[in-house]
């Protein structure tokens, strides 16, 4: 896998899990895919994304749309 399939995924996963536990544990959890939101947001304007920095930094390999 590369480092953008990477960062999609958990994107993804985790705005499912929060979207998850915040129907079934605490409506609080929804603050969880709010940050991803923000993040991802941010490093669309930034063009810096953290998981994908230390993804890159672990030897994954870099892909089209993060590197």
């Amino acid at each position: 896998m590369t480092v953008d399939r990477i960062v999609h995924l958990v994107a993804g996963l985790m705005v499912l899990l929060g979207l998850t536990l915040a129907h079934f544990v605490h409506p609080y959890w929804v603050a969880l895919p709010a940050f991803v939101g923000l993040n991802l947001a941010q490093s669309g304007l930034t063009n810096f994304c953290p998981l994908a920095f230390f993804l890159k930094k672990a030897g994954v390999k870099a892909g089209d749309c993060c590197s």
